[in-house]
């Protein structure tokens, strides 16, 4: 069976990657509200909803461009498990991509210092915290389809995120360039750790692209 896949992203970079491997991408700028939205918009077409994009670590095994697959994710509250007629091709994914595979946090906001991860590890299980994938499960749930969580690592667990890289994004899911330079001009002694941060962001981002390619050609063939 061939899927028609959806990609959900923060970033405007991640849709791109998505869009780059032949896959449907929105993008929901990091904002719960507007993530809901653009999903609930598009996934009538859907048969396999993908959350799609970076992610934080919260295990402190996980290294910036590790990638994680995971049909996991949990919350503050509830459990979401994806659709079992996907496992053979998740075990081929898995092979192709060297991808690490367990629970992902669904998250409404970043988890910003060492304190937070190492907390939601211990309490939650998850290896890895991202934006979307509650969403993307939850619509999954509701549509009675499956969804995967294929994710970059970009911040380890051990890497605090400075005010800056807290900026939220533009509704495109562009950086707002201008809101991140004020923010480093009140903070100047953080640009170090803003440039770490900035690193990992691109190491990770082009860590998924062959795994998008991949993607697409595991769940796309008939």
């Amino acid at each position: 069976m061939a899927y028609t896949i959806l990609c959900t992203t923060g970033l405007a970079a991640e849709a791109k990657i998505a869009r780059g491997a032949g896959l449907s991408a929105v993008i929901g700028g990091g904002d719960y509200r507007q993530t809901v939205k653009v999903l609930e918009e598009a996934a009538s077409a859907a048969e396999c909803l993908v959350s799609f994009g970076i992610a934080g670590a919260l295990s402190p095994d996980l290294r910036s461009g590790d990638i994680v697959l995971s049909t996991e994710v949990v919350d503050d509250d509830r459990r979401w498990l994806s659709s079992d007629s996907l496992r053979p091709r998740i075990a081929e994914l898995l092979e192709q991509i060297g991808a690490i595979e367990g629970p992902v946090l669904g998250a409404q906001m970043v988890l910003a210092t060492q304190q937070d991860k190492h907390r939601a590890w211990q309490e939650t299980g998850a290896i890895a915290v991202d934006l979307e994938s509650v969403v993307v499960a939850r619509a999954s749930a509701a549509l009675g389809i499956p969804f995967i969580v294929l994710r970059a690592i970009a911040d380890p667990a051990a890497r605090g995120l400075p005010p800056a890289a807290l900026v939220p994004l533009r509704p495109d899911g562009k950086p707002a360039v201008g809101q991140v330079l004020a923010s480093v001009m009140r903070r100047p002694q953080q640009l170090p750790t803003l440039l770490g941060v900035a690193r990992e962001a691109r190491q990770a981002l082009a860590a998924l692209v062959v795994p998008a390619h991949a993607l697409r050609g595991v769940l796309g063939r008939a």
